[in-house]
């Protein structure tokens, strides 16, 4: 926790509002439409997953249309488009940011197309925080006139050429999940282009109830708004937001000393300028088999936990039924790498631990 969030919920409690409607709601609203410029205006949800389900709604997918997927991501991405019935399609990754490959995007379409109709959405992902291949992915979507839901549930204050992540889609999600850079402990939100688009998702976010002194419903909503109290939080987490991420690169940094003389280990980068990442979690490639089946083993005697890398959306039981686009690079990175100790509390203790392991203790 950052320091003022017990004020906020303490506002909260004062002004008894600590339902879905309150000042820290709209406040948290306006600070991230401000922090993230560029057009953006923000709906406060109960999650990230809320957030992609209602773009979807927002882009009119029903049952039987078919939406394109980012396959290496955690299910959340993927999920929504099975509340709707649609069909997944899954694309592969590319070696340089782990992200959505253009070409395979591009053969997903025409695939698609074949079929006789047109994909409703392309959902893309910055995964671990690191930026898509923003430009060539925008050309494609924009090529065939599909619409863009840029899933940067990682990627708060990331950044391609600039520009901050969660502004690059149609429309844009982002997560406050407990595990997230920052949190309201759980919540997200959706970021649309216009006023009308967000006047939509407000409305479907809280039962769709029509305008009437009564209450009236014409179409399906979801209890999906944020509530004050959590939006309290979000208001005191927003306030560190910099410092956290500069806390996360400087844990990337502290990697690449660690791992800089070992040619097993490979750290995933930013690969170039273009691309700056918050790091929100630092992984790595090992490169021998012996590595595979030890270094996580060797980091838990040290009671230093680490976790594998998301497992793509095309291996899951629950969606190995749909069509996958790609050579399974996405496959060979949940086989060889690793997710490490990566919090905005990681301390020069807790390094030595984990750079004691890396250094002395992993052969």
């Amino acid at each position: 926790m950052g320091g003022n969030e017990l004020k906020y919920i303490q506002n909260a409690f004062d002004t008894n509002w600590i339902s879905q409607y309150g000042s820290n709601i709209d406040e948290f609203e306006k600070s991230l439409e401000n922090y993230l410029g560029n057009s953006s205006y923000v709906t406060a949800l109960s999650s990230g997953t809320a957030a992609i389900h209602l773009a979807l709604r927002l882009l009119n997918v029903e049952e039987g249309d078919f939406v394109i997927c980012q396959s290496f991501t955690f299910v959340a991405t993927a999920n929504p488009i099975l509340y709707l019935k649609a069909i997944p399609v899954f694309v592969d990754s590319e070696s340089l940011t782990w992200n959505m490959c253009p070409d395979m995007l591009e053969e997903a379409i025409k695939y698609v197309i074949q079929q006789g109709k047109k994909p409703k959405a392309i959902i893309t992902v910055s995964l671990y925080g690191m930026p898509f291949k923003v430009e060539e992915i925008l050309n494609i979507s924009r090529k065939y006139e599909i619409p863009i839901i840029e899933d940067s549930a990682e990627a708060l204050g990331s950044k391609y050429k600039g520009q901050l992540c969660g502004t690059f889609g149609d429309l844009s999600i982002i997560s406050f999940n407990g595990n997230k850079i920052i949190t309201t402990a759980g919540g997200g939100i959706l970021i649309s282009r216009n006023a009308a688009a967000k006047k939509r998702t407000l409305f479907l976010a809280t039962q769709a109830k029509d305008d009437a002194e009564f209450y009236s419903h014409s179409e399906i909503g979801y209890n999906y708004r944020m509530d004050n109290i959590a939006a309290g939080i979000g208001r005191g987490q927003l306030e560190t937001l910099e410092k956290k991420i500069e806390q996360r690169r400087k844990n990337h940094d502290f990697y690449q000393q660690a791992v800089k003389n070992n040619n097993d280990i490979e750290l995933f980068s930013a690969p170039n300028s273009d691309f700056y990442s918050n790091y929100w979690l630092n992984t790595v490639i090992l490169k021998n088999d012996f590595l595979k089946e030890n270094l996580k083993e060797k980091f838990s005697q040290n009671n230093i936990e680490t976790r594998f890398l998301w497992k793509p959306m095309h291996l899951q039981p629950l969606y190995k039924g749909y069509k996958f686009f790609g050579d399974n690079l996405s496959g060979t990175l949940f086989d060889t790498g690793l997710c490490l100790p990566s919090g905005t509390n990681l301390t020069d203790d807790y390094r030595a631990r984990i750079s004691n392991v890396l250094q002395n203790e992993i052969y």
